[in-house]
């Protein structure tokens, strides 16, 4: 799996899950101390994501950091 799909997958596991718990971007963004721009960023696959961000957001969403994957 290449870098650019395995970014898209990520954002879109987040998407999924902001909107399971019927978030805007801009709630996530205030609830993990983020920007609702990175968060968009993310969500689309166009930022590359750190491991602690995804810890942030793994814990906020009570899931595995593994799920992500």
């Amino acid at each position: 799996m290449g870098i650019r799909k395995l970014r898209n997958n990520i954002g879109r596991k987040i998407r999924n899950l902001r909107q399971e718990k019927g978030l805007s971007q801009e709630k996530l963004a205030e609830c993990v101390n983020m920007s609702r721009e990175h968060i968009s960023c993310l969500e689309r696959g166009k930022n590359s994501i750190n491991v602690e961000t995804l810890y942030k957001l793994a814990v906020f969403f009570e899931i595995d950091i593994k799920s992500f994957f």
